[in-house]
Formats: structure tokens, sequence, C-alpha cells
């Protein structure tokens, strides 16, 4: 008898799990979503003008065209299908969904007009259906991007593409629209965290040394470490931690060529 599985969520977790199960023998894969379409995070999280992440999609293409694997989209749990429903028809319930909320700061001003949740910029520049009717003011002059990680930096880099540059991803329409009339000519990257403990990784970091209409601007005390940041770097930080310092130090010697 043939082992019947759900999956619920169709991202990366989704996909790889369903990939493993239907390696063995004898089991059977339902996919779940809320979205019509499959892929999570990969479709909706991952910068635009990054097409080669996005190509993992191929993988999970393989994945859905085996025989013994179903994708039903536009279903939700606890809404269209609830828990125990599933459990009546199935021998094991994976969930894959993670989280669709951001994290909440609690400062004083996170709920004002103009501050918005990197989840739903993201969301809204990808063509999320839930997202896609937001609206964001993009007349300021001035941007802040609240974190040091990729993330904060595909966000930063998205303002400041040159309307050309942008043109030729997979942004989503009325993103591509807003972006070309946006008029933010600088973007603070903001991180609690010094450069030595920085989140983002050295390709984002050097990709943005090759923005057609920006410059990078780093203040040399910025990227000056002290003696706790030093120690730590020397002895845990590793080679991609110190890399990243290094690039830091290089954009900060730098004289802008006045993007």
């Amino acid at each position: 008898m043939a082992v019947r599985v759900a999956v619920v969520g169709s991202g990366p977790a989704g996909f790889f799990t369903s990939e493993e199960l239907l390696k063995q023998e004898g089991f059977e894969v339902d996919l779940y979503d809320a979205l019509p379409t499959p892929f999570g995070l990969v479709r909706a999280g991952v910068a635009p003008d990054h097409p080669k992440i996005k190509t993992v999609t191929r993988r999970y293409e393989k994945t859905a065209q085996a025989p013994r694997f179903r994708f039903f989209g536009g279903v939700e749990l606890g809404a269209d299908v609830k828990r125990n429903e599933l459990l009546e028809r199935y021998h094991a319930v994976v969930y894959a969904v993670g989280t669709r909320d951001d994290n909440r700061l609690g400062i004083a001003g996170e709920d004002r007009r103009g501050s918005h949740a990197a989840t739903e910029f993201v969301a809204w520049y990808n063509g999320h259906p839930e997202h896609a009717d937001s609206e964001f003011d993009l007349s300021a002059r001035t941007a802040v991007v609240v974190g040091n990680g990729n993330v904060a930096l595909d966000v930063a880099r998205m303002l400041v593409l040159d309307p050309s540059e942008v043109a030729v991803t997979d942004t989503a329409d009325h993103a591509v629209d807003a972006l070309a009339r946006a008029r933010v000519e600088r973007v603070i990257v903001l991180g609690r965290r010094g450069p030595a403990q920085s989140a983002f990784t050295t390709p984002e970091l050097l990709e943005l040394a090759e923005l057609r209409a920006a410059d990078v601007v780093v203040d040399p005390g910025e990227v000056e470490l002290d003696g706790h940041s030093a120690e730590w770097l020397e002895r845990e930080g590793g080679a991609m931690a110190r890399k990243k310092v290094e690039i830091l130090q290089d954009y900060a010697a730098r004289t802008p060529a006045g993007k």
C-alpha cells in the first residue's frame, strides 16, 4: 500500500521535501499552497534582478512531473481544508509554510506613513498577489533601509537601479512603472551591528559597485573595527567576514563618481 503524504507549502522546503519523499519506493505526495502558483519565496522573495537564483525552479519542475506527485494551488490551510481533514486522508502531513508576517520592532513611529516592512515591499515588486495593490510613496529624496542582510541590500539596490536596469528584470509591471517614477536619490543602509558582523554575503556587497546610476559611499569611520570586533574577526569571523570588511574598507577609500 502506498504511503500518502501531504506537504503544505510549495516553497523550497516543500519541494525539496517532496523530492526526497518521491525518491523512496511507495510514497505519493500531494503538495498544497495557499497561492495558485508554486515556488514560494523563490517566486516572491528573490530579487527580480537575480535570475540565476530563480533557476532552481527547474529542479522543482522536474519533481512536479513525477507520476506520484500532485500540486493543489489556491488551497489555504484552515479555510479551504482543515488540519484534521488532512490527517484523516494522509499517513503524514509536513508543514513547510514558514511565516507570512514580518517581525515588529516595537518602536515609536513604526506604524507611521512611509514606514514599511521589507516583507511587503519585496512582495510588491515581485508581483505577489496579496501585495500587488500596495502603495509606496517613492517621491522622497532619501530612503532608509534598516538591516544589514541580503534582503536589505536587495531593497536598497532596487531603489537605485536605473529604469533600464529594472525593465529587463522579472520585476512586476506595476513596480517597474512606479520605480521608474521614483525620486529617491540617496539610500541609507542602517545596520545595528558593525561591518564584521554584517549578515549580507560578498556577492551582494560587490554587486553594489556595479550599479549604473549610483555610487557606493562608505564613511571610513564606519569600517574601523573596535577591539572586540577585531579580535572576533581574527579568531572566529572566518574568510567571508574578513572579505566583507575588506570590500567595505575599499569602498570607503573610493572617491564617488558623482552618480
